[in-house]
């Protein structure tokens, strides 16, 4: 190899690291693929189901298979799942990551999740409605807790 092609790679490897973006990096360092139905999020110190439900599914429905449902479909048995907070959903978003999911719904979130919908509920309720948060548009809104056209949930528990 001669002295020009050494430094032709060498500049080539500078300028991919360098053109490389930071949020693709950091997402691979900050989401753990556990192998096991679960992610871990480093970022936040929590673990995430890997999809969600995969049904239609009201608020009351969802907490009842985050507690007792979920946790007998994994290998590993943890009893503090719970619906996520609205803030923990959106920081699941991710405009530059994009799929179609099984009900026909773009979703924006890092392609470690498979979301059959793009629709999923959160912990936060008041009086009989619930929050949502949106993967498609990326925005949080509320429903009544006895909806459930095509909303989904996605588990998580603290690490801590």
């Amino acid at each position: 190899m001669n002295k020009f092609s050494a430094v032709s790679i060498f500049f080539s490897i500078v300028l991919l690291f360098l053109f490389t973006p930071f949020n693709y990096i950091h997402a691979q360092e900050r989401f753990v693929d556990n192998a096991d139905g679960t992610i871990t999020d480093t970022m936040l110190n929590l673990m995430w189901a890997k999809t969600d439900n995969q049904g239609n599914i009201n608020w009351r429905q969802a907490q009842k298979w985050v507690k007792y449902t979920f946790p007998y479909t994994l290998p590993n048995s943890y009893d503090n799942w719970r619906l996520p907070t609205i803030d923990e959903l959106k920081t699941l978003y991710d405009k530059n990551n994009r799929y179609e999911t099984n009900c026909g719904q773009e979703v924006k979130i890092n392609l470690v999740f498979e979301l059959t919908c793009g629709w999923l509920w959160a912990s936060e309720i008041e009086s009989i409605s619930a929050r949502l948060f949106n993967f498609h548009r990326g925005y949080s809104y509320t429903d009544r807790i006895s909806k459930h056209k095509a909303y989904r949930v996605l588990p998580v528990r603290n690490l801590d």
